[in-house]
């Protein structure tokens, strides 16, 4: 039995020291692998890349545009059928160089640019949130894989403790000192405690792949996960990241409204043309010439279509405030509650450490009657059962702690 329990500790001690021997991986790790894999984060770079080809697209639309035009005809006449040759003059050839300008678009072109730009900012605010959300979905599980990580370092611990008693008290139970009955009780407690063991194992496995899974990263060695260290200054200050999207919309909006008042300027435009123009019927080879020439519009009247565009606009601007004012408040009583419940843990976080150092010293008391014999082995096990339920709340509080600090840090921006 004694060989059964040094193998049993020698697979323990290589388990724990295969995962020791591996790289220990950090939170900042799995942050930057899962912000560099990530293909949400890669198409908002190609859309604020897209945008600003956009910004290039609308300053040459504000130069001088050159067009090449060629058309050619003919029209037969076969035994006196076909068209009038009063309209169509039989045939006709034409090639034109075309030069356009719009002389009244420097405004038009500004309001554009100001608009791609709007976008952009759209585009950049998206992005930095998705990237928020994503390091917030892997501090999430990284914590709980931590926290796997804990259970079983703690379980190990608690099983080679059991074992060392195991031994000691078979050898009681041998000399009469305990009974079978005793003996038995804790046998099943060791073997409960070695299945709790194994579970946690296959956990933490599960969770460290899930944060690989979440990272993007295809390693499939479990490493140890250090400690996460998260920014824990509590101070709230005015956030000012959510409420950029209302700000966006409100000037996508005024974007808007410009627009459509520019739509109601007069426009002026002037183009020249050179080439060739010839119905192929008179001295063809003198019809090389040149033209100018202007164009003029102004809006007259539309019916009142303006005033319903700008109705539509107040509209998404009250829209855009109400929400705005809504989020604001929710998101102060977010971070309130956040800290209430900080707090709390906090308070109860001492009591739990409290509470483990009188359940560990009541184990070492124990242990020493149970040497002994002077103790009976049910009074261990509640002891140790007691000592597992407060390290197994202990770590759950911490664990909660960590995510909640994760929330806040998420909101408090």
């Amino acid at each position: 039995m004694i060989f059964k329990q040094l193998i049993y500790l020698i697979l323990v001690f290589c388990a724990g020291s295969a995962m020791a021997q591996a790289p220990a991986k950090n939170l900042d790790y799995f942050l930057s692998q899962a912000k560099s894999a990530s293909p949400i984060l890669k198409d908002f770079q190609n859309q604020e890349k897209s945008s600003a080809i956009d910004s290039l697209i609308a300053k040459a639309s504000a130069r001088p545009q050159v067009t090449a035009t060629g058309a050619g005809m003919y029209a037969p006449i076969i035994r006196g059928y076909g068209y009038d040759e009063v309209i169509t003059n039989g045939q006709a050839l034409e090639a034109m160089l075309n030069v356009n300008y719009d002389l009244l678009n420097k405004k038009r072109i500004n309001n554009q640019l100001q608009g791609i730009k709007i976008q952009r900012d759209s585009i950049r605010y998206a992005s930095q949130l998705s990237l928020y959300d994503l390091n917030k979905s892997i501090v999430d599980q990284y914590i709980t894989a931590f926290a796997s990580q804990e259970q079983v370092d703690f379980n190990q611990e608690v099983v080679v403790l059991l074992r060392k008693e195991e031994g000691l008290l078979k050898s009681l139970t041998r000399s009469n000192i305990y009974k079978q009955s005793e003996y038995l009780t804790f046998l099943v407690t060791l073997q409960q405690q070695e299945l709790s063991l194994k579970q946690a194992e296959i956990q933490f496995k599960n969770d460290y792949a899930t944060l690989n899974y979440l990272a993007g990263t295809t390693d499939s060695a479990l490493s140890r996960l250090e400690i996460p260290k998260l920014k824990s200054d509590f101070a709230v200050g005015e956030p000012a990241f959510f409420t950029k999207r209302f700000e966006i919309d409100s000037l996508k909006n005024t974007n808007l409204k410009n627009g459509i008042d520019l739509n109601y300027k007069p426009k002026l435009g002037v183009y020249v043309n050179s080439g060739y123009s010839s119905s192929l019927v008179f001295q063809p080879y003198k019809n090389f010439g040149a033209s100018a020439g202007f164009t003029f519009s102004i809006p007259i009247y539309d019916g009142h279509q303006k005033q319903m565009q700008y109705n539509k606009l107040a509209l998404s601007s009250n829209t855009v405030t109400g929400y705005r004012d809504y989020f604001i408040k929710q998101q102060k009583q977010q971070i309130y509650l956040i800290r209430q419940q900080l707090e709390e843990t906090d308070l109860l976080t001492s009591k739990i450490n409290e509470q483990i150092r009188f359940s560990k010293g009541l184990i070492d008391v124990d242990s020493k009657l149970l040497h002994t014999g002077d103790l009976k082995v049910s009074d261990f096990v509640i002891a140790i059962n007691n000592y597992l339920s407060a390290q197994n709340l202990l770590r759950q509080t911490q664990i909660n702690r960590l995510k909640l600090i994760n929330q806040f840090n998420y909101w408090n921006r």
